[in-house]
């Protein structure tokens, strides 16, 4: 009997496998860093917490999953560095690149109410860009290692940072509003 030479894996990862425990770890590491603060969280600032980090699975779901494994003889046979876009505006599809913006804005948000400093529209813009490129290299990883469908886009880059600008800029007017400007203030976890 003939072992077959190469063996293929051929599997998808979906995100609850993943997320699930990582929920679970950012909760309890929540939860110790919440005893150690020198001064008790209001509810608002629990329940801003608790939405960040609702949010942020949400997008790791968006972005990552589900993982298509395909390794061996049935491997995607397109080199992975013929996947990325490097090409910037000229290549833009629109409809990925509203949807990229979209999903930053509310990180720009929430950056405004989580930051101790007053925070600038370059700093904003440094950690769009920072986390958008985090995305994006994880992407390109898991094409490479894995054998994922998934293409890492250099417009992905300007639309998230994009949305988180623009998030941060929507909180920063509604400070300004008077009604609103109050109760802003006790949601930020660091208040002036």
């Amino acid at each position: 009997m003939e072992v077959e030479e190469s063996m293929s894996i051929m599997l998808t990862i979906k995100s609850w496998y993943v997320l699930v425990p990582v929920g679970l770890l950012g909760l309890i590491w929540f939860i110790f860093w919440a005893k150690r603060l020198k001064r008790k969280i209001n509810i608002a600032q629990f329940f801003v917490l608790i939405t960040f980090g609702i949010y942020l699975l949400f997008v790791i779901q968006l972005v990552f999953f589900p993982i298509e494994v395909n390794i061996g003889r049935y491997a995607n046979l397109t080199p992975w560095y013929k996947t990325i876009n490097y090409i910037p505006i000229l290549t833009i599809d629109v409809k990925t690149f509203l949807l990229n913006v979209i999903m930053l804005i509310p990180f720009g948000m929430y950056i405004s109410f989580l930051n101790k400093a007053e925070i600038s529209v370059k700093s904003i813009a440094k950690l769009g860009f920072s986390l958008s490129l985090s995305f994006e290299f994880v992407q390109l990883l898991i094409r490479v290692t894995l054998g994922s469908g998934r293409s890492t886009d250099i417009n992905d880059l300007f639309a998230n940072t994009a949305g988180a600008v623009i998030g941060f800029l929507i909180i920063r007017k509604l400070y300004k509003v008077q009604l609103l400007g109050g109760v802003l203030q006790r949601l930020r976890l660091y208040p002036k």
